[in-house]
């Protein structure tokens, strides 16, 4: 029997020079891809904040909120607890970076951020929120979207 746990995140899609700003992922489903530095909107905090605290949490960096994206679906099979699959949804920002804070990267599932060319991200080195990054920039347009993926496979190699 399919059963979903259910996760809303905020994420960042921030481009420059033809490169998308990626985190490397280390737990999850996502393990060992890229994916956009963001994730879970903790009680009481705002969308706004949630993403700000990301932010400098996983990159250390600063940013601005330009503009509303849009939302996504991601239904992802990954036992955990007692679920067959990970409802995630997706709330995408456009961000720019307004500075950088020296020594403050203290993310429990990331292990740093990178500038990645947009050409050298495919669906074997990353999240499905990291392919709609991508062809948002690519495109200049969002679709809402719902995908599943069952037959999803966790990466055993970093990349």
């Amino acid at each position: 029997m399919t059963k979903y746990y259910r996760h809303l995140g905020v994420y960042g899609i921030c481009c420059r020079d033809n490169q998308l700003l990626v985190v490397h992922k280390t737990r999850g489903p996502y393990r060992n891809r890229f994916d956009l530095p963001g994730g879970t909107i903790e009680p009481d905090e705002s969308i706004i904040q949630a993403i700000y605290r990301e932010f400098q949490e996983e990159t250390g960096l600063i940013i601005n909120v330009d503009e509303n994206i849009g939302t996504s679906e991601f239904i992802v099979s990954y036992n955990l607890s007692e679920s067959t699959h990970i409802q995630h949804i997706a709330i995408f920002l456009k961000v720019s970076i307004e500075s950088t804070i020296e020594n403050s990267v203290i993310s429990d599932d990331t292990s740093g951020s990178d500038w990645i060319n947009l050409e050298d991200i495919t669906t074997e080195n990353s999240s499905p929120l990291v392919m709609v990054a991508k062809e948002y920039i690519v495109t200049n347009k969002f679709e809402m979207i719902s995908l599943i993926f069952d037959d999803w496979i966790v990466n055993k190699e970093k990349v």
